[in-house]
């Protein structure tokens, strides 16, 4: 598995129980196991979600599902 699917398929595991339409990023960073907190690891890639600001923009909300933050997270840290 390659380091982006490694990363998006973590992500979207950390928002397994999350309630869409998530509208802001801190329902985000509330959706998520341990907050701003959370890690997501592969190879010498290491992504924290309070890093997903900087990747991030207001219009990339709402997010409907989780594969869409996955993939606006790993598109926009350039994976």
């Amino acid at each position: 598995m390659s380091v982006k699917e490694d990363i998006r398929s973590q992500i979207i595991g950390a928002l397994a129980g999350a309630n869409f339409p998530i509208n802001t990023p801190e329902e985000l960073f509330a959706a998520l196991p341990n907050g701003p907190d959370t890690t997501c690891k592969s190879g010498d890639v290491e992504l924290k979600a309070s890093d997903a600001g900087e990747v991030l923009t207001a219009d990339d909300f709402p997010f409907k599902s989780a594969e869409d933050v996955a993939k606006a997270i790993v598109e926009g840290a350039g994976l």
